[in-house]
């Protein structure tokens, strides 16, 4: 199987060609249903397993987000559950950041001890909230309430018609449908229950998610969902589309930047292009199947999966 192990030559990595791609797969499959791209999962690995520590492992992490969140976006439209109104606030809150990213992570971060241990405590922080509602300490707006009866009613009924194990999920006249938009909030309605949220407060969270996203290639979706959840009290439903949208034009403003922009005292953060690309297309495939798996999927194992994965990420950012 020699034949099959490749040398990357922008980033010295050399692996089998097989792995990056069911790597990415497996790990969008999951993150996906909660509308998160998994490049934050995959920083962690091409770091610690593939011994890939250069800045430029930011950008090869953007062009991962490139190639594969188009499929899982696809899905989300396609079936009626994009947020049009939350997607422009997350991208034009990211976009600036993005920018301000790449001089942090170049100038400041070549070594980002530091800042890591920062994000770990922030992430740290948000998975306890989500944590929380997963276990039912905080109480639960109404709309969240209904939505998981609705699940569970239509569950059982679809199990009765077909004497089958597994739920139907959410029905396809379930699309998310616009009521109002400001500048001070967004109210939509989805499946007969309105949500809202406050336009500004969302707008300042993502600019500072795009600086972190943008300096360490991980688009942000990680970080935006669990405070949507959590501070917002959104359905995942409704949030996982307008989530990976966003992910995915800041990646490609954050791509297009690492490539073309100047080395910095000899620092170059130039993407890893082909082992990119490369773990796009295993994400681009885990990312289709797991946006259209979301709507059989209770939200509640879904916040439950973000928990683990955020409290885990956390947890190795801020103590290992």
């Amino acid at each position: 199987m020699d034949f099959l192990n490749v040398l990357f030559p922008v980033s010295g990595v050399q692996t089998n060609i097989l792995v990056p791609p069911l790597v990415a797969m497996v790990i969008s499959f999951f993150t996906s249903m909660g509308g998160v791209s998994g490049a934050f999962l995959l920083l962690p690995f091409q770091i610690s397993v593939l011994n890939y520590t250069a800045p430029s492992v930011s950008g090869t992490n953007h062009i991962f987000n490139i190639v594969a969140i188009p499929s899982g976006v696809y899905r989300y439209i396609k079936e009626g559950r994009m947020a049009w109104p939350l997607t422009w606030v997350i991208i034009l809150g990211t976009l600036p950041g993005v920018f301000l990213g790449y001089y942090l992570r170049v100038y400041y971060l070549p070594d980002p001890k530091t800042f890591k241990i920062f994000v770990g405590l922030v992430l740290l922080y948000i998975g306890i909230r989500l944590l929380m509602d997963v276990l039912g300490i905080t109480k639960q707006p109404e709309g969240m309430k209904a939505l998981e009866k609705k699940f569970k009613e239509r569950s059982e009924e679809i199990k009765k018609q077909r004497q089958a194990q597994m739920a139907a999920g959410i029905p396809p006249e379930a699309v998310i449908k616009t009521v109002e938009v400001s500048f001070k909030r967004v109210v939509y309605e989805f499946w007969g229950e309105r949500f809202s949220f406050n336009t500004l407060s969302v707008s300042i969270v993502t600019f500072i998610v795009g600086i972190v996203g943008g300096a360490y290639g991980i688009g942000g979706g990680s970080i935006i969902v669990p405070f949507l959840v959590s501070f917002c009290r959104l359905p995942v439903y409704t949030i996982a589309g307008a989530a990976l949208m966003g992910t995915f034009i800041t990646s490609v403003a954050g791509g297009v930047f690492f490539t073309f922009a100047p080395a910095v005292g000899g620092v170059s953060a130039m993407p890893d292009w082909p082992l990119g690309i490369l773990f796009g297309i295993g994400g681009l495939c885990g990312m289709y199947l797991g946006a259209r798996a979301q709507k059989f999927v209770p939200q509640k194992y879904i916040k439950a999966m973000l928990t683990v994965i955020i409290l885990g990420l956390a947890i190795k950012y801020v103590f290992l």
